[in-house]
């Protein structure tokens, strides 16, 4: 999986709003996209997608399988109902957004549907979003490690997930960090503003450039075209062992995103 470890967030984006910030994205060089069924804006950032002119192999395009999708018999028709709004053949990935609430459709089947549209040519590699380890376990066990492109989960300063973290590695599979900003409260943070006084960036780049340098992929959104911009730039920030000692300390398992349908959390 050649996935750019810096991507386009599209969460919350709606109508133009998506269409701009994708389209701007795109113009500054960004060339992965992350959108989902829930958000709904697959149309729009399929629209911004073919507006920009950029090829089609040169953008890696994820989508997520929303909760009402998840049975065998519906996986496949709602994947190709993304593709026709997204404007694509293939998505790049295609991930489980979340784990089917209360476990309504058992994890071996929606995993072993999902592998299934990725053998059909819908998508060119498949993971999990929002999967604990003992989730991600279970995948392990439908389908094989290797067969799990990434788990995204929510991950930033303050939510570290380090138990996840140490798993995946030892799975070998990769991650991705969404919400890598914490909805803007790094923006405000007295130390991670002292690493960036240090290097000339802004707190969003320490932050950002702070995930990559564990090796997990990050997809910060914007509607602002400066913002775009300077998140990019984060990816050749380098930081020091001790301004990620820094960062790391400010661990404090605060987690932003769950919902009631939310699975038991590490």
């Amino acid at each position: 999986m050649n996935m750019p470890q810096l991507g386009l967030g599209t969460f919350r984006l709606q109508g133009q709003q998506a269409i701009d910030s994708v389209r701007n994205g795109l113009e500054l060089g960004y060339r992965h996209i992350d959108t989902a069924q829930i958000y709904g804006n697959e149309a729009e950032v399929g629209q911004a997608l073919h507006d920009a002119g950029v090829a089609r192999g040169e953008v890696f395009v994820t989508t997520k399988v929303w909760t009402e999708h998840l049975a065998a018999d519906r996986l496949a028709d709602s994947l190709k109902e993304s593709l026709r709004k997204l404007r694509v053949e293939q998505v790049d990935l295609a991930l489980i957004h979340w784990p089917s609430p209360g476990g309504a459709v058992p994890l071996r089947e929606s995993m072993q549907a999902l592998l299934a549209a990725r053998e059909a040519g819908l998508a060119a590699a498949i993971g999990v979003s929002n999967f604990p380890v003992a989730l991600v376990r279970e995948a392990i066990a439908a389908v094989g490690a290797a067969n799990i492109a990434t788990n995204q989960v929510e991950l930033h300063p303050y939510l570290q997930n380090r138990e996840l973290l140490r798993f995946a590695g030892d799975a070998g599979i990769h991650v991705t960090a969404y919400m890598p900003l914490a909805y803007g409260k790094v923006l405000d943070d007295p130390i991670i503003g002292a690493v960036a006084r240090r290097h000339g960036a802004t707190a969003a780049q320490v932050s950002l450039a702070w995930l990559l340098a564990k090796g997990i992929a990050v997809i910060p959104s914007s509607t602002r075209r400066e913002n775009l911009a300077g998140n990019l730039q984060a990816a050749g920030l380098a930081l020091s062992a001790q301004d990620c000692a820094a960062i790391d300390a400010l661990d404090r398992g605060e987690r932003l995103v769950s919902p009631d349908f939310a699975p038991q959390w590490d």
